[in-house]
């Protein structure tokens, strides 16, 4: 007897499925507050993406999450100390310290936590590297995962990339992403695109409707 047929878009399972926020807090998803791009102002294509695109296209995510019963988790890039000494060598080098506690680290207001959702600080590009997020995934019994965030081609990618390794099937909503213009963000897409479903909001939408 064959084995039953696995597909990337396979439909979801209620108590299976979780939905995954990159890195969109405030310091990142606000003009002027980033220190590591202090040249990309209101006009840039990245902050007309997070605000016409990427943020409402999250929220809607967020809204239909809740609705459904779902699992929500949030990852931001904040250390686990005030002085930084825990980040990763990496981040030392790119000059990404957000201390512990910081205001700005936290997701934004579009995103505002409820009682009882998850967040995750990390202090990598990769959420799987640098949290315990595979092992709070797998107490959760969840194999379908849904990811939304910023950037397209760092801290997304890594995020499908690992979560594909380890098991887990990964819808991309890309537009419910964004990086800093179109060209890097579609090539992102085709790069990684073999390790998930890359889908848009409307359909996951639909689908995490049909959960509830």
């Amino acid at each position: 007897m064959k084995p039953a047929t696995i597909t990337r878009d396979a439909p979801y399972r209620k108590d299976e499925t979780a939905l995954l926020f990159v890195d969109l807090q405030t310091i990142f998803c606000t003009p002027g507050l980033d220190p590591q791009h202090p040249e990309l102002d209101a006009d840039h294509y990245y902050f007309k993406r997070l605000k016409a695109t990427t943020i409402p296209n999250a929220e809607k995510l967020l809204q239909a999450a809740r609705r459904s019963g779902i699992q929500v988790l949030h990852t931001i890039i904040e250390a686990l100390t005030k002085d930084g000494r825990d980040i990763s060598l990496d981040h030392r080098l790119s000059n990404i310290f957000i201390p512990k506690g910081l205001p700005e680290a936290q997701p934004i207001k579009e995103l505002a936590l409820i009682d009882n959702e998850i967040v995750l600080p990390k202090s990598s590009s990769g959420v799987f590297n640098s949290t315990n997020i595979d092992y709070v995934l797998k107490n959760l019994g969840i194999r379908y995962l849904i990811i939304s965030g910023v950037v397209t081609d760092q801290c997304v990618d890594m995020a499908v990339r690992d979560a594909s390794d380890r098991g887990y099937l990964v819808t991309l909503a890309e537009d419910a992403c964004a990086t800093y213009s179109q060209a890097r963000h579609d090539n992102a897409l085709k790069a990684f695109g073999g390790y998930c479903w890359v889908s848009d909001t409307a359909t996951v939408t639909q689908r995490l409707k049909e959960l509830a």
